[in-house]
């Protein structure tokens, strides 16, 4: 799996970059740290930018040892509880404080390429003239959040782009996060439990086909802002360059700045893109 192009932009220059990634040769990873609702738990300047930067440097780390990518995952996030557990400040008293986010996990088999996946990030599959293959079910989560901010927004009176730590938007926010590791809806964690929840496709796939893994800030270029589908934007990334979409990206939202346009509960995300080609 060659790595083609990489992208990995913070949301705000002043503020820790909350997404990380990973790869190797057969293998590659991107997680989305979720914004933190609150104070830190854990050393270091952001609880969400460490469980990325941890789980992709063990999520690797395990790959390279051998193991598959259950196997690997699951590995990863006992990992993460054990060092969660030595290294937090307290124990957390609600779901909100505990570190998580969303994650997309490619590991390239014979003929095939398997995907794990937590939460909004996706990837993008292009062989020969098909269509893209969309992995993942970030388009339809993005919508879904575009329409809570413009909801949360109108009833507080506020721009939707006002930021997560507004007061006004805590109480709803912290509320969702909670019922993150219930039911359905389980994220990368400190719960080595999670790792049976995680979501998981397998593509069969030849060489030559090139696999583009995002979180949801790069992703918004096609699933909130409309610049682009799945097909044209695998189609730029590959053309243009994961740098000039970042540009793109930015431009954008620096001109809906208030969320008018494009509801969101912040100006900018971290956007993150790793650009593959299997060998």
């Amino acid at each position: 799996m060659k790595l083609l192009d990489s992208l990995s932009l913070p949301g705000d220059p002043a503020k820790p970059n909350e997404d990380a990634f990973g790869h190797e040769t057969s293998a590659a990873v991107v997680i989305d740290g979720a914004t933190p609702l609150g104070s830190s738990l854990m050393p270091g300047p952001s609880d969400a930018a460490w469980i990325a930067q941890f789980g992709a440097r063990r999520l690797m780390a395990h790959l390279r040892d051998g193991d598959g990518g259950r196997k690997a995952l699951r590995a990863t996030l006992a990992d993460t509880q054990k060092s969660f557990e030595a290294l937090r400040r307290h124990e957390p008293e609600e779901m909100w404080q505990t570190p998580c986010g969303s994650m997309m996990l490619a590991v390239a088999g014979e003929s095939s390429v398997e995907f794990l996946w937590f939460g909004d990030c996706a990837a993008l599959v292009k062989q020969g003239d098909a269509a893209v293959t969309v992995i993942g079910e970030s388009f339809d989560k993005r919508a879904d959040e575009a329409a809570r901010a413009r909801e949360v927004g109108k009833e507080k009176n506020l721009s939707p782009a006002s930021g997560l730590n507004r007061p006004e938007f805590l109480v709803p926010l912290r509320a969702a996060r909670n019922r993150v590791n219930s039911g359905k809806y389980w994220l990368f964690s400190p719960d080595v439990k999670a790792a049976a929840q995680a979501s998981r496709r397998v593509v069969k796939a030849a060489p030559g086909s090139v696999i583009l893994l995002a979180s949801d800030g790069l992703l918004a270029l096609a699933s909130d802002y409309g610049a682009y589908n799945a097909d044209t934007l695998m189609a730029a990334a590959i053309d243009k360059g994961l740098a000039a979409l970042g540009a793109e990206l930015r431009a954008i939202e620096a001109d809906d700045a208030g969320g008018d346009k494009f509801p969101r509960f912040k100006k900018s995300d971290d956007a993150t893109g790793l650009l593959l080609r299997l060998l």
